[in-house]
């Protein structure tokens, strides 16, 4: 999946869903060395596990976050799954 990222320096991430897990996770844009941990940090992650840790984390004064996108990315995923 492709996800457009909204608010911050990232301008998309890249991610798979298997059996619930993610994998293949990867920004375009944005803090390149923070964003490969987030990847690295989430391969595997359940996608409720990763919406919970992620959502609403924010970034100085920003109201989101690269992290808080993921989550976003997640729940649109979820509800186009359901």
């Amino acid at each position: 999946m492709v996800f457009k990222t909204r608010g911050t320096c990232s301008r998309e991430i890249h991610f798979d869903i298997k059996d619930n897990k993610l994998t293949n996770v990867s920004y375009v844009g944005g803090c390149n060395g923070n964003l490969k941990g987030i990847g690295k940090l989430v391969e595997g992650m359940d996608v409720d596990e990763a919406i919970t840790r992620l959502d609403g984390i924010t970034c100085g004064m920003k109201p989101t976050s690269c992290p808080d996108q993921l989550a976003k990315a997640l729940k649109e995923y979820k509800a186009a799954q359901a």
